[in-house]
């Protein structure tokens, strides 16, 4: 690696020694989660009033309050919300469909097999943040739905979009709460009288929620640790600067945290794209987010050619990963390490975001590197199951017993043995 890295040329470098902690979360969230595990909604309701400035004492949106957030959908929007359902429903029950049941019988009476069962109860946390995130309900409630899981518990921040409310209503959450942070985590997680325990939380979230999630990992599933946003992009010199700057600036609005990059093979291209960052910068509305983001965590690398370019990449592990390059799906193809990529210039980081069915929550800090993103087979279990006849026996007991002795387990050679009189 320091040979890869010793070869590459930064035209733009991230920020050394910038320090993006928000102070001792850790011992923040594990206070908040020994609280709510203690005092239930009490707890929760406290913290709600604290960080979220509401004082409400009800938890859960109520049908009619949910109805009332849908009817206050503009049409269009509203329309726009059902097609991003559509398109993310189809592609969900695309996969499902890719996963079977198992049947096998590789040694005559030994039968091995495996069912994909559902996971009973999950816990979506949709985030409040800085904009209303109209797409998030549906990537986590969704294909949840989709697997079969019994039911589907949303929780969001107090204060989030009424229209957040309207997208968990239409994406088929069971029950929605406005409870968000670390507290969310830990209702859904310990369960309160209000607020019923899952078996698995999935959904981004802030730092804190972040960190709720790992502490809390274990007593139930979580889907993954996400981290601010990220996009890169690997370009040849056939890249148009303009195209490359605009996607990554969609991507650094996220957050002042989002880290963007360029890793290209062509100079020209690398500074032109630069050139056109600065530009473009001047007048995007959101330059207060996307110009720090930019400063801080931008990078903009020259590779010497295609093959250090394609490590360097599969080094970084990017959650999105923009691929333009003269033949697009050669170049994709050689890509390992991504959370979902983006094939051609055609296609974009934003129409995933958004609707065009592929999951937006992906995996980030290099964890694209042994995991993939939210899809629906996360919301499944597969598990095995195995059944002998007496043939079956005759292959496995001494086999099995002779390997008990030999590691000096006694209970498990007679459990072995045991069987032996039914191999007839």
């Amino acid at each position: 690696m320091n040979t890869l890295l010793a070869s590459l040329e930064f035209i733009k470098a991230p920020a050394t020694g910038h320090n993006k902690e928000l102070g001792d979360v850790g011992s923040v969230v594990s206070g908040i989660l020994s609280q709510v595990r203690q005092r239930g909604d009490d707890a929760v309701r406290d913290y709600s009033a604290s960080f979220d400035k509401y004082n409400g004492q009800a938890l859960e949106v109520t049908m009619p309050e949910r109805l009332a957030a849908l009817a206050a959908l503009d049409a269009q929007t509203r329309a726009d919300t059902e097609f991003a359902i559509a398109r993310v429903t189809a592609f969900a029950r695309a996969q499902l469909g890719t996963m079977q049941a198992l049947e096998v019988q590789e040694i005559d009476g030994i039968h091995l097999g495996h069912r994909i069962i559902p996971i009973q109860r999950i816990g979506a946390y949709v985030p409040g943040g800085r904009y209303p995130i109209l797409s998030a309900p549906i990537m986590t409630i969704v294909p949840a739905k989709v697997a079969g899981c019994d039911e589907v518990i949303a929780c969001m921040p107090p204060n989030a979009h009424p229209a957040m409310i309207a997208g968990c209503h239409l994406s088929g959450a069971d029950r929605i709460f406005r409870v968000g942070g670390a507290q969310a985590i830990a209702a859904m997680a310990y369960g309160t009288d209000s607020i019923p325990a899952v078996d698995k939380i999935v959904g981004p979230g802030n730092a804190y929620v972040n960190e709720a999630k790992r502490q809390v990992f274990g007593h139930v599933g979580i889907d993954q640790l996400a981290g601010p946003s990220e996009i890169f992009i690997v370009a040849d010199d056939s890249a148009d600067p303009h195209m490359l700057a605009t996607d990554m600036l969609a991507q650094a609005e996220h957050d002042i945290h989002t880290r963007v990059g360029l890793i290209t093979t062509s100079k020209r291209v690398a500074l032109a794209a630069l050139a056109e960052v600065e530009m473009q910068l001047l007048n995007l509305s959101t330059a207060d987010v996307a110009g720090p983001a930019w400063r801080d965590f931008g990078e903009i690398v020259v590779a010497p050619d295609e093959a250090a370019m394609l490590a360097y990449s599969d080094f970084v592990a990017a959650e999105h990963l923009q691929v333009h390059t003269v033949d697009a799906h050669a170049t994709a193809r050689k890509l390992r390490n991504y959370g979902s990529i983006f094939i051609g210039t055609l296609a974009s980081v934003v129409y995933s975001d958004k609707c065009c069915g592929t999951n937006h929550t992906l995996p980030t800090m290099r964890a694209a590197r042994y995991t993939g993103g939210l899809w629906v087979g996360s919301f499944l279990k597969v598990c095995t199951h195995q059944w002998l006849e007496p043939s079956g026996i005759r292959a496995v007991a001494m086999p099995a017993t002779r390997q008990s002795a030999t590691e000096g387990m006694e209970g498990h050679r007679r459990a072995a043995a045991l069987r032996l009189p039914f191999a007839t």
